[in-house]
């Protein structure tokens, strides 16, 4: 922990070259896209895709889970729901990732007693992902399937639907692979994951 301190105390110092960039962030954020991806820690978005600070917003959870939208006011309807009515987003990605432990236990079908509030989070999932041998640490084809599963949910939010439908909205499904660093995207037309 004391290195993240020891950055956090420095960095009003190392910020200040971007003072003119912190001050244009106060006055209110305007970001291209939202970001739907997991809480996993190798998972950075802003590295990823080389995002400044206010260009993403970003909605983390277990897996990459989205919701049902009829399952009553959830932090994540809300950080949905703000990013397409009240910011504008133009764009959705839904990024899962490889050697996701929350796809891993699905397929796997793991004792998750252990842990109630992440099962029954995983429980959330809109498909159980499946598709590979279990033993696969990458699970790659189980969580293509999983985000492809998350973003038919998100087309589901009536605040994203409309949008999409009147064409002020593209909703895309991502696969990250997190010993490459490959980003790979699906393509509607050939239903593969292709690399950017």
């Amino acid at each position: 922990m004391q290195p993240l301190i020891d950055h956090a105390r420095s960095f009003p110092r190392t910020g200040a070259a971007h003072g003119e960039e912190f001050a244009r962030l106060a006055v209110g954020q305007s970001p291209q896209a939202l970001f739907i991806t997991c809480s996993d820690s190798r998972v950075v978005p802003a590295l990823i895709t080389g995002a400044r600070p206010g260009e993403l917003f970003e909605l983390r959870t277990a897996g990459n889970i989205v919701p049902p939208y009829d399952r009553g006011p959830t932090s994540e309807a809300a950080t949905i729901e703000y990013a397409v009515e009240v910011l504008g987003v133009q764009d959705i990605v839904v990024c899962g990732h490889s050697h996701c432990g929350a796809v891993g236990a699905l397929v796997r079908g793991d004792d998750l007693t252990a842990v109630p509030a992440v099962r029954d989070w995983l429980a959330h999932a809109a498909d159980q992902p499946s598709g590979e041998a279990p033993r696969d640490p990458a699970v790659a084809e189980a969580v293509q399937h999983h985000v492809l599963a998350q973003l038919l949910r998100l087309l589901s939010y009536p605040c994203v639907s409309s949008r999409v439908e009147s064409g002020k909205l593209r909703v895309h499904a991502w696969y990250y692979e997190v010993h490459t660093g490959n980003v790979f995207a699906h393509q509607g037309e050939t239903d593969s994951f292709v690399a950017l």
